[in-house]
């Protein structure tokens, strides 16, 4: 069975910066592509950031720039870090993964304040 969990959501102040963090188990996120995914509130549910098995990265141009997505194989965890974060990053931010994009965590609560 499948489970990804993310942490990390939490209130902070434009310009700040949070790391989420995905842990997968079921799934080894070395063999698999991952990505991170938003939903402000009130709008459609958007891909922010991919990395592929290899370590390939891709990003939405809302956050290039700002954010990174990297892996660590041993803990089988992927993570977002987020910088100079704005207004308009805030949403719920899902995690998934797997090579037709099943798997999706709960998500995580991100709120900037401006």
């Amino acid at each position: 069975q499948v489970q990804l969990v993310e942490s990390g959501g939490d209130f902070v102040q434009a310009g700040g910066s949070l790391r989420l963090s995905c842990a997968a188990s079921g799934i080894s996120f070395s063999l698999n592509p991952a990505r991170w995914y938003r939903e402000p509130p009130g709008k459609q549910r958007e891909e922010v950031a991919s990395v592929t098995s290899t370590g390939r990265t891709n990003y939405a141009d809302s956050v290039k720039g700002r954010f990174t997505i990297s892996r660590d194989n041993a803990k089988n965890t992927i993570y977002l870090q987020m910088n100079s974060l704005k207004a308009e990053d805030t949403a719920v931010y899902y995690c998934n993964a797997g090579w037709a994009a099943t798997y999706w965590g709960q998500g995580t609560q991100v709120t900037v304040s401006s």
